[in-house]
Protein backbone atom coordinates (compact mmCIF):
# COMPACT_ATOMS: atom_id res chain seq x y z
CA UNK A 1 0.00 0.00 0.00
CA UNK A 2 2.90 2.34 0.80
CA UNK A 3 4.22 2.18 -2.71
CA UNK A 4 0.95 3.07 -4.40
CA UNK A 5 -0.96 6.33 -4.64
CA UNK A 6 -4.30 5.59 -3.04
CA UNK A 7 -7.24 7.85 -3.78
CA UNK A 8 -8.59 8.46 -0.27
CA UNK A 9 -12.16 9.68 -0.12
CA UNK A 10 -12.46 12.11 2.79
CA UNK A 11 -14.63 11.23 5.78
CA UNK A 12 -17.76 13.25 5.12
CA UNK A 13 -20.94 14.21 6.93
CA UNK A 14 -22.62 11.17 5.43
CA UNK A 15 -20.16 8.96 7.32
CA UNK A 16 -20.97 10.62 10.63
CA UNK A 17 -23.73 9.04 12.67
CA UNK A 18 -26.96 11.03 12.57
CA UNK A 19 -27.33 10.14 16.23
CA UNK A 20 -23.89 11.63 16.85
CA UNK A 21 -24.90 14.89 15.26
CA UNK A 22 -28.19 14.88 17.14
CA UNK A 23 -26.32 15.12 20.41
CA UNK A 24 -24.24 17.99 19.08
CA UNK A 25 -27.27 20.12 18.27
CA UNK A 26 -30.94 19.18 18.32
CA UNK A 27 -32.24 15.65 17.82
CA UNK A 28 -32.44 14.70 14.15
CA UNK A 29 -34.67 12.37 12.26
CA UNK A 30 -33.41 9.52 10.11
CA UNK A 31 -31.41 6.33 10.47
CA UNK A 32 -28.10 6.44 12.31
CA UNK A 33 -24.87 4.57 11.84
CA UNK A 34 -24.21 2.78 15.15
CA UNK A 35 -21.12 3.26 17.24
CA UNK A 36 -19.12 0.29 18.42
CA UNK A 37 -20.98 -1.78 20.95
CA UNK A 38 -24.41 -0.79 19.58
CA UNK A 39 -26.60 -3.12 17.59
CA UNK A 40 -27.03 -2.06 14.01
CA UNK A 41 -26.54 -3.03 10.43
CA UNK A 42 -23.43 -5.24 10.31
CA UNK A 43 -22.84 -4.27 6.70
CA UNK A 44 -22.84 -0.58 7.60
CA UNK A 45 -20.42 -1.17 10.45
CA UNK A 46 -18.19 -3.23 8.19
CA UNK A 47 -18.23 -0.49 5.57
CA UNK A 48 -17.23 2.10 8.19
CA UNK A 49 -14.32 -0.06 9.37
CA UNK A 50 -13.23 -0.60 5.77
CA UNK A 51 -13.12 3.16 5.20
CA UNK A 52 -11.20 3.77 8.41
CA UNK A 53 -8.65 1.09 7.49
CA UNK A 54 -8.25 2.79 4.11
CA UNK A 55 -7.46 6.07 5.86
CA UNK A 56 -4.94 4.36 8.17
CA UNK A 57 -3.19 2.87 5.14
CA UNK A 58 -3.30 6.27 3.49
CA UNK A 59 -1.14 7.81 6.24
CA UNK A 60 1.76 5.69 4.94
CA UNK A 61 1.31 6.62 1.28
CA UNK A 62 4.10 8.23 -0.78
CA UNK A 63 1.82 11.07 -1.87
CA UNK A 64 1.75 13.99 0.59
CA UNK A 65 -1.73 14.91 -0.63
CA UNK A 66 -3.02 11.41 0.11
CA UNK A 67 -1.44 11.38 3.56
CA UNK A 68 -2.95 14.77 4.37
CA UNK A 69 -6.41 13.64 3.24
CA UNK A 70 -6.12 10.43 5.27
CA UNK A 71 -5.07 12.31 8.41
CA UNK A 72 -7.94 14.80 8.08
CA UNK A 73 -10.46 11.99 7.55
CA UNK A 74 -9.24 10.09 10.61
CA UNK A 75 -9.43 13.28 12.65
CA UNK A 76 -13.04 13.83 11.62
CA UNK A 77 -13.96 10.23 12.43
CA UNK A 78 -12.34 10.27 15.87
CA UNK A 79 -13.85 13.65 16.74
CA UNK A 80 -17.40 12.59 15.90
CA UNK A 81 -17.58 8.89 16.83
CA UNK A 82 -16.51 6.57 19.64
CA UNK A 83 -14.11 4.08 18.03
CA UNK A 84 -12.27 2.69 21.05
CA UNK A 85 -12.30 -1.01 20.09
CA UNK A 86 -11.36 -0.36 16.47
CA UNK A 87 -8.37 1.88 17.23
CA UNK A 88 -7.26 -0.22 20.22
CA UNK A 89 -6.41 -3.07 17.84
CA UNK A 90 -4.68 -0.77 15.36
CA UNK A 91 -3.11 1.83 17.65
CA UNK A 92 0.49 0.89 16.86
CA UNK A 93 -0.14 1.06 13.11
CA UNK A 94 -1.82 4.47 13.49
CA UNK A 95 1.04 5.66 15.71
CA UNK A 96 3.57 4.57 13.07
CA UNK A 97 1.66 6.58 10.46
CA UNK A 98 1.58 9.66 12.70
CA UNK A 99 5.31 9.31 13.39
CA UNK A 100 6.09 9.08 9.69
CA UNK A 101 3.98 12.16 8.89
CA UNK A 102 5.63 14.16 11.68
CA UNK A 103 9.14 13.25 10.52
CA UNK A 104 8.71 13.31 6.74
CA UNK A 105 5.84 15.75 6.26
CA UNK A 106 5.71 19.53 6.05
CA UNK A 107 3.67 22.13 7.96
CA UNK A 108 0.02 21.21 7.36
CA UNK A 109 0.71 17.48 7.41
CA UNK A 110 2.68 17.72 10.65
CA UNK A 111 -0.05 19.81 12.21
CA UNK A 112 -2.74 17.28 11.22
CA UNK A 113 -0.62 14.38 12.52
CA UNK A 114 -0.09 16.09 15.88
CA UNK A 115 -3.83 16.75 16.21
CA UNK A 116 -4.62 13.13 15.34
CA UNK A 117 -2.31 11.98 18.14
CA UNK A 118 -4.35 14.08 20.60
CA UNK A 119 -7.61 12.58 19.38
CA UNK A 120 -6.16 9.07 19.74
CA UNK A 121 -5.30 9.82 23.37
CA UNK A 122 -8.79 11.24 23.95
CA UNK A 123 -10.32 8.04 22.56
CA UNK A 124 -8.00 5.66 24.44
CA UNK A 125 -8.08 7.61 27.72
CA UNK A 126 -5.54 7.32 30.51
CA UNK A 127 -3.89 3.91 30.47
CA UNK A 128 -1.02 1.82 29.15
CA UNK A 129 -2.15 2.16 25.52
CA UNK A 130 -2.04 5.95 25.47
CA UNK A 131 1.19 5.91 27.52
CA UNK A 132 2.85 3.75 24.84
CA UNK A 133 1.59 6.05 22.11
CA UNK A 134 2.84 9.20 23.85
CA UNK A 135 6.18 7.59 24.73
CA UNK A 136 6.81 7.10 21.00
CA UNK A 137 5.67 10.55 19.92
CA UNK A 138 6.81 12.84 22.75
CA UNK A 139 10.47 13.07 21.62
CA UNK A 140 9.31 14.02 18.12
CA UNK A 141 6.92 16.67 19.46
CA UNK A 142 9.70 18.17 21.57
CA UNK A 143 12.23 18.13 18.73
CA UNK A 144 9.85 19.98 16.41
CA UNK A 145 8.78 22.40 19.14
CA UNK A 146 12.34 23.39 20.09
CA UNK A 147 13.63 23.53 16.50
CA UNK A 148 13.66 27.21 15.55
CA UNK A 149 13.97 26.29 11.87
CA UNK A 150 10.88 24.02 11.83
CA UNK A 151 7.58 25.15 10.33
CA UNK A 152 6.00 27.49 12.89
CA UNK A 153 2.49 26.03 12.44
CA UNK A 154 3.87 22.55 13.13
CA UNK A 155 5.54 23.92 16.26
CA UNK A 156 2.22 25.45 17.36
CA UNK A 157 0.48 22.08 16.96
CA UNK A 158 3.23 20.25 18.85
CA UNK A 159 3.00 22.72 21.75
CA UNK A 160 -0.73 22.06 22.08
CA UNK A 161 -0.23 18.30 21.64
CA UNK A 162 2.40 18.12 24.38
CA UNK A 163 -0.09 19.74 26.73
CA UNK A 164 -3.11 17.52 26.18
CA UNK A 165 -1.16 14.27 25.66
CA UNK A 166 0.81 14.89 28.88
CA UNK A 167 -2.46 15.49 30.72
CA UNK A 168 -3.90 12.19 29.47
CA UNK A 169 -0.95 9.86 29.04
CA UNK A 170 2.04 11.02 31.13
CA UNK A 171 2.53 8.76 34.17
CA UNK A 172 5.50 10.57 35.74
CA UNK A 173 4.87 13.88 37.52
CA UNK A 174 8.49 14.97 37.02
CA UNK A 175 8.08 14.47 33.26
CA UNK A 176 5.00 16.70 33.36
CA UNK A 177 7.05 19.41 35.07
CA UNK A 178 9.83 18.98 32.47
CA UNK A 179 7.30 19.49 29.68
CA UNK A 180 6.03 22.62 31.42
CA UNK A 181 9.58 23.98 31.56
CA UNK A 182 9.90 23.36 27.83
CA UNK A 183 6.70 25.32 27.22
CA UNK A 184 7.83 28.08 29.61
CA UNK A 185 11.02 28.54 27.59
CA UNK A 186 8.81 29.64 24.69
CA UNK A 187 6.08 31.88 26.08
CA UNK A 188 8.43 33.58 28.55
CA UNK A 189 10.17 35.14 25.53
CA UNK A 190 7.05 37.30 25.15
CA UNK A 191 7.49 38.75 28.65
CA UNK A 192 8.62 42.35 28.96
CA UNK A 193 12.33 42.63 29.71
CA UNK A 194 13.63 44.07 32.98
CA UNK A 195 14.28 47.40 31.24
CA UNK A 196 10.64 47.58 30.11
CA UNK A 197 11.30 46.74 26.46
CA UNK A 198 9.69 43.88 24.57
CA UNK A 199 11.25 41.57 21.97
CA UNK A 200 9.85 42.15 18.47
CA UNK A 201 8.07 38.95 17.41
CA UNK A 202 6.31 37.93 14.23
CA UNK A 203 2.54 37.28 14.44
CA UNK A 204 3.09 33.53 13.90
CA UNK A 205 5.66 33.38 16.70
CA UNK A 206 3.18 35.12 19.00
CA UNK A 207 0.62 32.41 18.12
CA UNK A 208 3.26 29.79 19.01
CA UNK A 209 3.83 31.45 22.39
CA UNK A 210 0.06 31.64 22.96
CA UNK A 211 -0.31 27.90 22.30
CA UNK A 212 2.60 27.18 24.64
CA UNK A 213 1.00 29.30 27.39
CA UNK A 214 -2.38 27.56 27.05
CA UNK A 215 -0.74 24.11 27.13
CA UNK A 216 1.25 25.15 30.20
CA UNK A 217 -1.92 26.40 31.91
CA UNK A 218 -3.62 23.07 31.17
CA UNK A 219 -0.83 21.16 32.91
CA UNK A 220 -0.90 23.66 35.76
CA UNK A 221 -4.32 22.24 36.68
CA UNK A 222 -2.73 18.90 37.71
CA UNK A 223 0.32 20.26 39.56
CA UNK A 224 0.92 19.62 43.25
CA UNK A 225 0.38 22.43 45.75
CA UNK A 226 4.13 22.86 46.19
CA UNK A 227 4.66 23.22 42.46
CA UNK A 228 1.75 25.65 42.13
CA UNK A 229 3.31 27.88 44.80
CA UNK A 230 6.66 27.84 43.00
CA UNK A 231 5.13 28.67 39.63
CA UNK A 232 2.90 31.32 41.19
CA UNK A 233 5.92 33.16 42.59
CA UNK A 234 7.83 32.78 39.34
CA UNK A 235 5.19 33.77 36.78
CA UNK A 236 2.46 35.87 38.40
CA UNK A 237 4.69 38.99 38.54
CA UNK A 238 5.53 38.59 34.82
CA UNK A 239 2.27 37.42 33.24
CA UNK A 240 0.58 40.86 33.44
CA UNK A 241 3.11 42.14 30.87
CA UNK A 242 1.43 39.86 28.30
CA UNK A 243 -1.80 41.82 28.77
CA UNK A 244 -0.14 44.60 26.75
CA UNK A 245 0.55 42.32 23.76
CA UNK A 246 -0.86 43.45 20.40
CA UNK A 247 -2.39 40.02 19.76
CA UNK A 248 -5.89 39.67 21.26
CA UNK A 249 -5.59 35.90 21.71
CA UNK A 250 -2.38 36.28 23.69
CA UNK A 251 -4.03 38.91 25.90
CA UNK A 252 -6.97 36.61 26.53
CA UNK A 253 -4.75 33.57 27.19
CA UNK A 254 -2.70 35.61 29.66
CA UNK A 255 -5.83 36.92 31.40
CA UNK A 256 -7.36 33.46 31.78
CA UNK A 257 -4.06 32.05 33.03
CA UNK A 258 -3.84 34.82 35.66
CA UNK A 259 -7.40 34.00 36.77
CA UNK A 260 -6.46 30.31 36.97
CA UNK A 261 -3.39 31.08 39.08
CA UNK A 262 -5.46 33.20 41.48
CA UNK A 263 -8.03 30.39 41.78
CA UNK A 264 -5.34 27.78 42.55
CA UNK A 265 -3.59 30.13 44.97
CA UNK A 266 -6.83 30.73 46.91
CA UNK A 267 -7.53 26.99 46.98
CA UNK A 268 -4.19 26.60 48.76
CA UNK A 269 -4.60 29.67 50.97
CA UNK A 270 -7.97 31.37 51.36
CA UNK A 271 -6.17 34.52 52.59
CA UNK A 272 -3.90 34.76 49.54
CA UNK A 273 -3.02 38.34 48.65
CA UNK A 274 -1.10 39.69 45.66
CA UNK A 275 1.02 42.73 46.42
CA UNK A 276 0.42 44.43 43.05
CA UNK A 277 -3.32 43.70 43.02
CA UNK A 278 -4.34 47.34 42.48
CA UNK A 279 -2.17 47.76 39.39
CA UNK A 280 -3.28 44.38 37.98
CA UNK A 281 -6.97 45.17 38.49
CA UNK A 282 -6.50 48.53 36.76
CA UNK A 283 -5.04 46.75 33.72
CA UNK A 284 -7.85 44.18 33.70
CA UNK A 285 -10.51 46.86 34.09
CA UNK A 286 -9.03 48.79 31.17
CA UNK A 287 -9.20 45.68 28.96
CA UNK A 288 -12.76 44.93 30.13
CA UNK A 289 -13.86 48.38 28.91
CA UNK A 290 -11.42 48.78 26.00
CA UNK A 291 -12.50 51.46 23.52
CA UNK A 292 -9.24 51.61 21.53
CA UNK A 293 -10.33 52.70 18.05
CA UNK A 294 -7.32 50.98 16.47
CA UNK A 295 -8.54 47.51 17.46
CA UNK A 296 -11.10 45.51 15.52
CA UNK A 297 -14.65 45.56 16.88
CA UNK A 298 -14.81 41.76 17.09
CA UNK A 299 -11.54 41.68 19.04
CA UNK A 300 -12.79 44.31 21.48
CA UNK A 301 -16.12 42.55 21.98
CA UNK A 302 -14.42 39.20 22.62
CA UNK A 303 -11.84 40.77 24.92
CA UNK A 304 -14.36 42.72 27.02
CA UNK A 305 -16.44 39.64 27.71
CA UNK A 306 -13.45 37.58 28.86
CA UNK A 307 -11.83 40.28 30.96
CA UNK A 308 -15.03 41.11 32.83
CA UNK A 309 -14.91 37.51 34.08
CA UNK A 310 -11.16 37.64 34.73
CA UNK A 311 -11.50 40.88 36.72
CA UNK A 312 -14.29 39.37 38.82
CA UNK A 313 -12.12 36.30 39.48
CA UNK A 314 -9.10 38.36 40.58
CA UNK A 315 -11.02 40.90 42.66
CA UNK A 316 -13.73 38.71 44.20
CA UNK A 317 -12.66 35.10 43.62
CA UNK A 318 -15.88 34.59 41.67
CA UNK A 319 -16.59 32.53 38.54
CA UNK A 320 -19.49 32.93 36.13
CA UNK A 321 -20.89 29.39 36.02
CA UNK A 322 -21.73 28.02 32.58
CA UNK A 323 -24.18 25.17 32.00
CA UNK A 324 -23.43 22.61 29.27
CA UNK A 325 -26.40 20.48 28.20
CA UNK A 326 -25.97 17.21 26.31
CA UNK A 327 -28.69 14.65 25.71
CA UNK A 328 -30.65 14.27 28.94
CA UNK A 329 -27.78 15.51 31.11
CA UNK A 330 -26.13 18.75 32.05
CA UNK A 331 -22.72 19.75 33.39
CA UNK A 332 -21.57 22.90 35.16
CA UNK A 333 -18.35 24.70 34.26
CA UNK A 334 -17.90 26.34 37.65
CA UNK A 335 -14.16 27.00 37.91
CA UNK A 336 -11.20 28.16 35.82
CA UNK A 337 -9.68 24.67 36.15
CA UNK A 338 -12.75 23.09 34.56
CA UNK A 339 -12.94 25.79 31.92
CA UNK A 340 -9.34 25.24 30.83
CA UNK A 341 -9.94 21.49 30.49
CA UNK A 342 -13.28 21.88 28.73
CA UNK A 343 -11.92 24.45 26.25
CA UNK A 344 -8.96 22.19 25.46
CA UNK A 345 -11.03 19.11 24.71
CA UNK A 346 -13.54 21.14 22.70
CA UNK A 347 -10.66 22.52 20.61
CA UNK A 348 -10.04 19.00 19.29
CA UNK A 349 -13.45 17.35 19.07
CA UNK A 350 -15.31 20.51 18.00
CA UNK A 351 -19.01 19.95 17.43
CA UNK A 352 -18.59 16.40 18.74
CA UNK A 353 -17.94 17.66 22.28
CA UNK A 354 -21.47 17.06 23.51
CA UNK A 355 -21.38 13.55 22.08
CA UNK A 356 -18.06 12.79 23.81
CA UNK A 357 -19.46 14.15 27.06
CA UNK A 358 -22.29 11.67 26.68
CA UNK A 359 -20.41 8.58 25.49
CA UNK A 360 -16.63 8.92 26.04
CA UNK A 361 -15.83 7.23 29.35
CA UNK A 362 -12.51 9.06 29.76
CA UNK A 363 -13.98 12.55 29.29
CA UNK A 364 -16.89 11.66 31.57
CA UNK A 365 -14.36 10.59 34.18
CA UNK A 366 -12.43 13.87 33.82
CA UNK A 367 -15.59 15.88 34.50
CA UNK A 368 -16.89 13.42 37.14
CA UNK A 369 -20.04 12.56 35.20
CA UNK A 370 -20.07 8.87 36.08
CA UNK A 371 -20.56 5.98 33.61
CA UNK A 372 -22.38 6.78 30.33
CA UNK A 373 -26.16 6.68 30.62
CA UNK A 374 -27.97 4.08 28.55
CA UNK A 375 -30.75 5.77 26.56
CA UNK A 376 -32.64 3.55 24.10
CA UNK A 377 -34.05 4.71 20.77
CA UNK A 378 -37.63 4.80 22.11
CA UNK A 379 -36.58 7.22 24.85
CA UNK A 380 -34.73 9.38 22.35
CA UNK A 381 -37.79 9.49 20.10
CA UNK A 382 -40.01 10.46 23.03
CA UNK A 383 -37.67 13.36 23.84
CA UNK A 384 -37.77 14.89 20.35
CA UNK A 385 -39.36 18.32 20.11
CA UNK A 386 -40.97 19.84 17.08
CA UNK A 387 -39.44 23.11 15.94
CA UNK A 388 -42.45 25.08 17.28
CA UNK A 389 -42.28 23.30 20.64
CA UNK A 390 -38.59 24.09 20.89
CA UNK A 391 -39.32 27.73 20.10
CA UNK A 392 -41.92 27.97 22.87
CA UNK A 393 -39.67 26.16 25.33
CA UNK A 394 -36.63 28.35 24.56
CA UNK A 395 -38.73 31.51 24.88
CA UNK A 396 -39.98 30.41 28.31
CA UNK A 397 -36.46 29.51 29.46
CA UNK A 398 -35.11 32.86 28.25
CA UNK A 399 -37.84 34.75 30.08
CA UNK A 400 -37.26 32.80 33.31
CA UNK A 401 -33.50 33.21 33.04
CA UNK A 402 -33.79 36.97 32.52
CA UNK A 403 -36.00 37.32 35.60
CA UNK A 404 -33.62 35.21 37.67
CA UNK A 405 -30.57 37.17 36.55
CA UNK A 406 -32.19 40.48 37.32
CA UNK A 407 -33.19 39.29 40.76
CA UNK A 408 -29.99 37.49 41.70
CA UNK A 409 -27.41 39.28 39.57
CA UNK A 410 -24.65 39.07 42.14
CA UNK A 411 -25.47 35.67 43.64
CA UNK A 412 -24.68 32.13 42.56
CA UNK A 413 -27.74 30.07 41.76
CA UNK A 414 -27.65 26.29 41.45
CA UNK A 415 -30.17 25.60 38.71
CA UNK A 416 -32.02 22.31 39.30
CA UNK A 417 -32.34 19.39 36.91
CA UNK A 418 -35.12 19.16 34.38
Amino acid sequence: MCGQHVAVQPFSDEDVSVETLSHCSSFSDGASVPDEGETGDDATQEDLHYKLQEYIDGTMDKSAKTRQSALDSLKTALATKILYDFILERRMTITDGIERCLKKGKGDEQRAAASLACLLCIQLGSGLESEELFKSLKPIFRNILTDGTANVQARQACAASLGICSLIAENDTLDVYATMECLESLFSKSYTRDDGTRVALSPQTTVLHTQALLAWALLLTICSGTEVRRLLNKHLPKLPSLLECDDVNMRIAAGETIALLFELARDLDAEFEYENLGMLCAMLSSLATDCNKHRAKTDKRKQRSVFRDVLRAVEEGDFQTETIRFGTERMYINSWVRKRMYDTFREYVGSGMNYHLQANEFIRDVFQLGPPLMVDSAALKAMKFSRFERHLYNAAVFKARTKARNKFRDKRIDVGEF
